[in-house]
């Protein structure tokens, strides 16, 4: 005879009442995190206006039914569309993320953090532009820097001490989890509605990495995360209609999180949330490349320097070794055929090839133009990828946070070129002060894409003065960006 269960209904798991606690009470007083997440906003926003470039992002673009404008809906920046906010969200939650060249998380699980701002940007525009057709008060921008800085906080720390790659599954899900608790708490749900939104987040079916890995590796994982932070925009809505939800989601014997996608392990935490994860996020400044591989770029443009220098083509090499860490071999180290843009800019050595070969690597030489040049096959067969364990170790570290890689050139006459190591790549916290103005020098670039003259200067005049943005409503700063 089976043992009885108990149908008694528990007691929310503590982790989803942390995340909620934190969302709802935890008060933000720190001036480098609202500097950084300024700093994010205008990065994140930057992508997407590039992304426009392509018309694969753009063919997913717009309303679900061709045509349709909602009335005080948000607006999608550099589009004329304005949407309900969970279509809004998805929009720009694909632009952000298309050209894998927003912010990045790297720790036992990696991911992008500024993938949330596609829920919170739609909802707090739509809120707002709600508000002041009502005759009351719109939301802020700082109060779009909050949310960002706690849905960093949330993404990142579960994925410090909690591999979810390692079971199969997108980091996405964190995506969904951290825009649900933050979008839920700017719609005004209680504390027991978000609870119960953050529930509904973690009892969804999750996306596997499948898109993300040899031999399937494709384009959607260029959509993921808008699908992810706008379905989080969709549970908070169900939540506030006093949809239930489900407090021992994670725990539930069998049927839980845990159980069911997690082999049976609780989740692992580092730290409480704060603000840590925003002032320590990595930004992709220079090149529009898998995280992992950032400083193997850096080295690489260096290299192709010193090839000239010392009379040298790429044809002239016979092997290039990367001394890496393990989370790079295990995500990018890649051989055989690249089937598409998607598979390009998730094999390390395709980014050091380009570089070495041109002299830069940017968004189009992932495209199949460029990928069709013979010498960067030639090249990516001689590129050997070894693991040092000192950098595996520093990678996880949590006072390093290294992203190391190192970079030795052998030619065919037996000559070599002076191994180059980079730990920490120009978008490292550790080397804020050398990233920021090219960050901006990226944002300007950006805008020039899309925006005219007079159109682009009004957007620097407030993204680039601290307190001008965070005085600013939500919709009056989404409405500079409007073509």
């Amino acid at each position: 005879m089976s043992a009885h269960i108990s149908n008694v209904r528990p007691k929310a798991d503590q982790v989803l009442v942390d995340i909620v606690d934190y969302v709802t009470k935890y008060k933000i007083t720190s001036k480098v995190a609202y500097e950084t997440a300024r700093n994010c906003l205008i990065d994140t926003l930057g992508c997407g206006l590039e992304a426009l470039e392509y018309p694969a992002c753009k063919k997913l673009l717009g309303p679900i039914v061709p045509g349709t404008i909602v009335p005080n809906g948000a607006k999608v920046p550099g589009t004329q569309f304005q949407l309900d906010p969970i279509q809004a969200a998805f929009n720009i939650g694909v632009m952000i993320r298309w050209l894998d060249f927003n912010d990045t998380w790297l720790a036992a699980e990696w991911g992008h953090p500024s993938d949330n701002l596609g829920g919170i940007l739609a909802t707090a525009d739509w809120l707002s532009r709600n508000a002041v057709a009502t005759g009351k008060k719109p939301l802020k921008m700082k109060d779009v820097l909050t949310a960002m800085i706690k849905a960093h906080e949330i993404q990142g720390c579960i994925a410090l001490e909690n591999s979810f790659n390692k079971v199969g599954l997108d980091h996405v899900v964190l995506v969904k989890v951290a825009s649900t608790a933050v979008v839920a708490e700017m719609l005004g749900l209680s504390r027991e509605e978000i609870i119960n939104a953050v529930s509904l987040a973690w009892v969804d079916g999750q996306s596997l990495r499948t898109y993300r890995h040899t031999p399937n590796t494709g384009s959607r994982k260029s959509w993921a995360a808008g699908d992810a932070t706008s379905r989080a925009v969709r549970l908070a809505l169900i939540a506030k209609t006093g949809e239930m939800g489900y407090p021992s989601v994670l725990t539930a014997k069998t049927w839980g999180f845990y159980d069911v996608l997690f082999k049976g392990q609780p989740f692992k935490f580092q730290r409480k949330y704060a603000n840590y994860v925003m002032e320590n996020v990595l930004f992709k400044i220079s090149f529009p490349a898998e995280f992992h591989s950032q400083s193997a770029v850096e080295i690489a443009m260096t290299f192709h320097q010193q090839l000239a220098k010392a009379g040298k083509s790429v044809e002239d090499i016979k092997k290039i070794t990367i001394r890496t860490h393990e989370a790079c071999i295990r995500i990018i180290d890649k051989k055989g055929p690249l089937n598409n843009p998607a598979d390009r800019d998730h094999c390390i050595q395709y980014m050091v090839a380009v570089p070495l070969i041109f002299g830069r690597l940017t968004a189009a030489d992932y495209e199949d133009d460029i990928a069709a040049d013979p010498r960067i096959d030639v090249l990516r067969d001689k590129i050997v990828c070894v693991e040092d364990v000192n950098y595996t170790k520093d990678y996880h570290d949590p006072k390093k946070r290294s992203i190391a890689n190192a970079m030795t050139i052998e030619f065919k006459d037996g000559k070599k070129l002076k191994e180059i190591e980079v730990e920490y790549p120009v978008g490292h916290a550790r080397r804020r002060k050398e990233g920021i103005p090219l960050l901006v020098a990226k944002f300007k670039t950006n805008l020039a894409r899309q925006l005219p003259a007079k159109q682009q200067q009004a957007i620097l005049d407030v993204s680039l003065d601290q307190d001008k943005l965070e005085a600013m409503p939500v919709h009056e700063y989404v409405d500079m960006y409007v073509i």
